[in-house]
């Protein structure tokens, strides 16, 4: 069974301002904002929904096959991603154009300042589900608004079970266009404000929203999760994090668990359960795809944390 995970790849650049942006920022002059961070700190990290929930796929064990548009830079991410065994068959390059960036500066009060450029990812739509033949299970995860729009379409069309998340490309639809991808999609999963949002934007209330899909999937960070499956509510305690180093691309790892889960037929508890400590598991590591652990290791983790075998 193979998952197609459509979404982005992309590299995190992440800085470190020693400071805070409040001190160098004048409120009554933002009109003529002309700042410079000195920034010492610095690293960069493989990225990008696509890539992070394939890399945690391959972590539990399962192939998965990643869709997405980079461009001429992508050489490095593509050595790290032939290394950790996973296809890159439906990864489609483009010389004229960049992979997807993300510039994060950080202060001391964990104040960001973020500027992302798509490049490559404005062509996502010339990828299409419908070429891919080996494929039981599909993501429609961030990416551009066409190829999500086309990606729905096409899951549908194919009887593919597939797991709709809007993520950060909430702004990118309208009421009717988040109404018709629900109604297309087998799953639906959202963190807790995503959630609010979607609501105002359907007109839909959670449990509407559920009564259309298999499951509706609500994230909550720290608080754990709700899975609202079959008219009912489970709730999902969160796995213990031995140390917190940074939470980016948590939501990633959580559905990387999610997939697994659901193509290994579990129950919704268990299901819940698996995506919660993959969270837990990246949170202790910094980035998004430096966590190191074997399906036998995550499987003794899973029985410590929770009292029993999946």
């Amino acid at each position: 069974m193979s998952a197609l995970i459509c979404g982005s790849l992309a590299y995190d650049t992440i800085m470190v301002f020693p400071d805070q942006f409040k001190n160098h920022i004048l409120p009554d002059k933002v009109h003529i904002l002309n700042v410079s961070f000195l920034v010492p700190r610095m690293r960069r990290e493989f990225g990008g929904c696509a890539g992070n929930i394939a890399y945690n796929l391959k972590l539990l064990g399962e192939d998965s096959i990643p869709m997405a548009t980079v461009g001429q830079d992508f050489a490095p991410y593509r050595a790290h991603m032939e290394k950790c065994g996973i296809r890159l068959d439906q990864v489609r390059a483009f010389d004229d154009q960049f992979t997807p960036q993300c510039f994060i500066t950080t202060d001391l009060d964990n104040n960001q300042i973020t500027a992302f450029h798509p490049g490559a990812m404005s062509s996502s739509h010339e990828n299409h589900v419908r070429d891919v033949a080996d494929v039981t299970f599909g993501i429609v995860a961030p990416d551009g608004r066409e190829a999500m729009l086309q990606h729905v379409e096409e899951f549908a069309a194919r009887g593919v079970p597939f797991i709709f998340d809007p993520g950060q490309a909430m702004p990118l639809f309208n009421g009717d266009e988040f109404r018709s991808m629900i109604s297309k999609a087998t799953y639906v999963i959202v963190n807790d404000y995503e959630s609010e949002l979607l609501q105002q934007r359907t007109g839909w209330s959670a449990a509407e929203i559920a009564a259309k899909v298999q499951a509706y999937i609500v994230t909550q960070g720290p608080r754990g999760s709700f899975i609202h499956t079959g008219g009912e509510t489970i709730e999902i305690p969160p796995a213990r994090e031995r140390q917190i180093v940074d939470p980016t691309g948590c939501g990633d790892a959580y559905r990387a668990g999610l997939i697994f889960g659901i193509m290994r037929k579990l129950d919704w508890k268990t299901v819940g359960r698996i995506a919660s400590l993959m969270g837990a598991l990246k949170i202790e590591h910094p980035g998004t795809q430096n966590q190191r652990f074997t399906h036998a290791e995550f499987a003794a983790e899973f029985e410590q944390q929770f009292g029993y075998a999946f």
